[in-house]
């Protein structure tokens, strides 16, 4: 959601996929752990502002923002348990298995939980040259 949000490498990538779900396509779900984290990033780096204007954006997308119940919690723990992944993160692993669906991300540190869940990889130069993606949507 971040590649989309801050027009990285990957936004192109992002938007077809949120096409397609406005077209009925695919079902895209995003967890509500991750949205709050896409928002404290954007409001971290560029302000209050930005962030308030990301929500009327996220708001508007086809997306279902999927609240953390138990099931998801107790996946979610589990999946930090095992492997080495930021809490938010096991978040998106934990959707996606319960979901039978896949990460979608440029994140190299989901490489750790590949075996566990399906992943779209999202091309993004910077993540070949090494840096990060922030993108974590389902």
């Amino acid at each position: 959601m971040l590649a989309y949000l801050e027009a990285e490498p990957a936004a192109q990538e992002v938007r077809q996929i949120l096409r397609r779900a406005r077209r009925k396509e695919i079902l895209v779900l995003f967890s509500l752990i991750n949205y709050g984290e896409c928002l404290y990033v954007i409001e971290r780096e560029q302000g209050i502002r930005q962030a308030q204007r990301a929500v009327g954006i996220i708001d508007q997308l086809a997306l279902r923002a999927v609240p953390a119940d138990r099931s998801l919690v107790f996946e979610a723990a589990h999946i930090k348990a095992c492997y080495p992944i930021s809490y938010a993160d096991a978040f998106s692993v934990a959707l996606a298995r319960l979901s039978r669906g896949r990460v979608m991300t440029g994140d190299p540190e989901f490489k750790a939980v590949e075996s566990e869940v399906a992943i779209h990889w999202l091309s993004d130069r910077r993540r070949q040259k090494g840096t990060p993606a922030k993108t974590k949507t389902i």
